[in-house]
């Protein structure tokens, strides 16, 4: 797989301390990790990406960085306390790979430096700020903007043609839908395709969600990016395949879960990427002078599996531009 590329700010690094003054790896940094989700497999991963990204730049654990994590198991409400224990044990930087962890960790300092690994920068409120955020945060954002949505159907309808009502599964709460709806909207009246967006807020709306899909005849389905969404992708898989819905994803994970296909940035390398912010940041740079990156490089990925049971034959030239095919 190739490595991804990652647009960076022109901005010059600002050499005055934050927080963690002047560090080198040399000296022994402590790491708070806040996560969202269980450290399941699929959300390690990212952490293991996180750490090989140090590595390369001389931060080997045990040596001369130490991770405190700190673990939500899926339960968002917990995030603000967590947060706050790890800003009492004076780490150097916090690290989270979920927006809400983010907001979570902004909530309870406002000194100490948070690197994001995927986070909505819109929902950060940095929307306007890429360039130069300010305050105490930067990062890596896994969204490329609401343009994204069009290609969601795209990909799509080439997989299957046939589709004329696409449901459209989105969380209110996630301020980035409302821009990506009107997108796969607009890309839907050129294609003749009728989109009904179908809300959930909680996982125990997802069942009442599909419910409503099937009442609307919807014959496809678009997932989009979520935290919430991610926590539950293996449920996400069972109900498309229960309700015999071709689905196209915002995370490459949802497809590995057992969804039909997924078009997004790989997601840990953009947490590897992410470790170059902590780096300068441990060298002196202030975090608001480091300009959030956005990924310029996205993977599609097709579940041959699941095309199988739902009965579609995915279209070669799809599938040879397919980054994985999974079997």
């Amino acid at each position: 797989m190739d490595r991804r590329a990652f647009v960076a700010g022109a901005l010059a690094l600002v050499a005055a301390p934050f927080a963690a003054e002047g560090q080198n790896p040399t000296k022994g940094v402590r790491i708070g990790w806040l996560g969202l989700a269980s450290p399941g497999p699929e959300v390690l991963r990212i952490v293991d990406a996180f750490k090989q990204g140090l590595h390369q730049l001389g931060y080997v654990e045990g040596q001369n960085v130490t991770f405190e994590y700190r673990w939500a198991n899926g339960r968002s409400e917990r995030l603000p306390d967590l947060a706050a224990e790890l800003v009492l044990l004076k780490v150097d930087i916090i690290a989270a790979a979920s927006t809400l962890g983010v907001l979570a960790a902004k909530q309870a300092t406002s000194t100490v430096p948070i690197i994001f690994l995927g986070a909505d920068s819109d929902a950060l409120g940095l929307g306007s700020r890429l360039a130069r955020p300010g305050g105490n945060i930067t990062g890596v954002t896994l969204v490329a903007g609401p343009e994204i949505g069009g290609k969601y159907l795209e990909l799509l309808k080439e997989a299957v043609p046939k589709i004329s009502r696409a449901a459209l599964l989105v969380r209110p709460e996630n301020s980035s839908h409302a821009l990506v709806l009107k997108e796969i909207e607009a890309a839907a009246r050129s294609s003749k395709i009728q989109v009904q967006p179908v809300r959930a807020r909680t996982p125990d709306e997802l069942d009442t969600a599909f419910s409503a899909m099937a009442r609307a005849r919807a014959n496809a389905l678009i997932v989009l990016a979520d935290p919430i969404f991610f926590l539950h992708r293996q449920r996400l898989a069972d109900l498309a395949a229960k309700n015999r819905l071709p689905a196209m994803y915002g995370l490459t994970e949802h497809a590995e879960a057992g969804g039909l296909m997924a078009y997004s940035a790989n997601f840990a390398e953009v947490a590897r990427h992410a470790a170059t912010h902590v780096d300068r940041i441990l060298k002196g740079a202030r975090p608001g002078d480091l300009p959030v990156e956005q990924p310029t490089k996205f993977e599609l990925v097709i579940n041959l599996k699941t095309a199988k049971a739902l009965g579609l034959t995915i279209p070669p030239s799809l599938l040879l531009r397919a980054d994985q095919v999974i079997e």
